[in-house]
C-alpha cells in the first residue's frame, strides 16, 4: 500500500501553538471489532500515512494497539514526535487521584511516556459496562455538577504540570456546561470532541467551541453505521445514503464517506473516522488531501442538517432523569 504524505495532510493548530492533524484515526471497534483487528488497522493507517490515533482505555484495545506503535517506532516507520496519540479517561476514574492512576494505565498499555491529549471521556463518572444493551442503567449514576467535573478537572492539568500530557480535552459537552466550567480552567482544553456528520451538525456548539480558541474534533464523522445496537433508534437518519449527499459522491466520483470527510476538513473540524479495511483506511485520508468541494456544494452539505443525534447516552441516566434529552441541555440550562 502507498501511503499519502503526511505533510500533505491539512492540520489544525491548537492554542499552544502545536499542529495536529485535521483528520485522525478513531479507534472504537463499536463492539464489534477485536482488539486485534482493530490494532491491524492501526499498523495499516500509519503506513497509509496517519498520524494521530484517538484511544480510550474503555475501548480495550489499548495494549494492542501500544504494540503497533513501539513495532513501529523500533522498525523506523515513524518517530513518537511524528504522531499525535490521544487517550481518554473513562467515567469511573473521576475519583480523587484516580486520573492520574487512569493515565498510568494507559501510557503503560500504549507503551508511551506521555501523550499528546487527554480527554474527560464524558462530563460525569456515570458509566456502563462493556457491550452493554440500551436499557442498562447505573443506580450510581448521578447528574452533571460543576464541583465534580472541576474535581476531575484539577487532576487533568496536573497531568500536563507533570508532562503525562502535552494538552487536555474534553468531550460530550454542551454550551450550558461549557459556559459553567470554562471560566474556572486553568489550563483550559485544547480540543473538545463532539459529535458532528452531515446530519447532525451542532453548529451552535461548535461555533461556541471555535469562540474559544479550541480545536472541534468530530466523533461519528460518517454517521457512525457500525455503532452498537444500543445506539441505533428507528427515527435514525443513515447520513450516506441521503440523496443530496450521494449526488455530490458522484459528481466527485468517490464514496459518500469521502464527501462526509470532505466537508468536515473544510468546516474546521478534524473527523476521527475508523475503518478496518486497507483500501478505506487510505482512501478517508487521501480524500481530503484532494479535489475540495465547492461552495455551491458545501452550501448543499449544510442543508443536510436535521439534528439526528446518533449518540444518545440514554445508559448515564440517573435516577430521576426524564430520558436520553436530560444529558444535553437542549433548553439552554444545565438538567439536574
Amino acid at each position: 500500500m502507498k501511503g499519502i504524505d503526511p505533510s500533505a495532510v491539512p492540520q489544525k493548530k491548537l492554542y499552544t501553538g502545536v499542529d495536529m492533524p485535521a483528520i485522525g484515526m478513531g479507534t472504537f471497534g463499536s463492539d464489534h471489532a477485536s482488539a486485534e483487528v482493530v490494532s491491524a488497522a492501526v499498523a495499516a493507517a500509519i503506513d497509509a500515512g496517519y498520524r494521530m490515533f484517538d484511544c480510550a482505555a474503555c475501548y480495550g484495545n489499548e495494549a494492542e494497539i501500544g504494540e503497533v506503535f513501539a513495532k513501529a517506532f523500533a522498525e523506523g516507520k515513524v518517530t513518537r514526535d511524528e504522531l499525535f496519540i490521544v487517550s481518554k479517561v473513562w467515567n469511573d476514574m473521576h475519583g480523587d487521584g484516580d486520573v492520574l492512576i487512569a493515565i498510568a494505565k494507559t501510557l503503560k498499555d500504549l507503551k508511551l511516556e506521555a501523550l499528546d491529549m487527554y480527554y474527560v471521556h464524558w462530563p460525569f463518572p456515570n458509566y456502563h459496562p462493556p457491550k452493554c444493551d440500551g436499557d442498562t442503567r447505573n443506580p450510581n449514576s448521578v447528574p452533571f455538577s460543576v464541583d465534580r467535573f472541576m474535581a476531575t478537572w484539577r487532576q487533568m492539568e496536573r497531568l500536563v504540570d507533570m508532562g503525562l500530557t502535552k494538552h487536555i480535552g474534553m468531550s460530550n459537552m454542551t454550551i450550558p456546561k461549557l459556559e459553567a466550567v470554562l471560566p474556572l480552567c486553568r489550563i483550559k482544553p485544547a480540543a473538545i470532541e463532539l459529535e458532528y456528520h452531515p446530519c447532525f451538525q451542532q453548529r451552535e456548539l461548535k461555533a461556541y467551541i471555535e469562540s474559544k480558541g479550541i480545536v472541534p474534533v468530530a466523533f461519528c464523522p460518517l454517521g457512525s453505521p457500525d455503532r452498537p445496537e444500543r445506539d441505533c433508534a428507528p427515527e435514525d437518519v443513515a447520513d450516506l445514503k441521503v440523496p443530496a449527499l450521494v449526488e455530490i459522491a458522484k459528481a466527485h466520483g468517490v464514496h459518500p464517506v469521502n464527501i462526509a470527510l470532505k466537508w468536515e476538513v473544510q468546516s474546521g473540524v478534524a473527523p476521527i473516522p475508523f475503518s478496518t479495511k486497507e483500501r478505506n483506511i487510505l482512501s478517508n485520508l487521501q480524500c481530503v488531501t484532494e479535489d475540495p468541494l465547492t461552495e455551491e456544494e458545501m452550501k448543499i452539505m449544510e442543508g443536510l442538517e436535521c439534528d439526528n443525534r446518533l449518540v444518545k447516552g440514554q445508559v448515564f441516566l440517573w435516577e430521576h432523569a426524564k430520558d436520553w434529552h436530560d444529558l444535553w441541555d437542549e433548553e439552554g440550562k444545565i438538567v439536574e
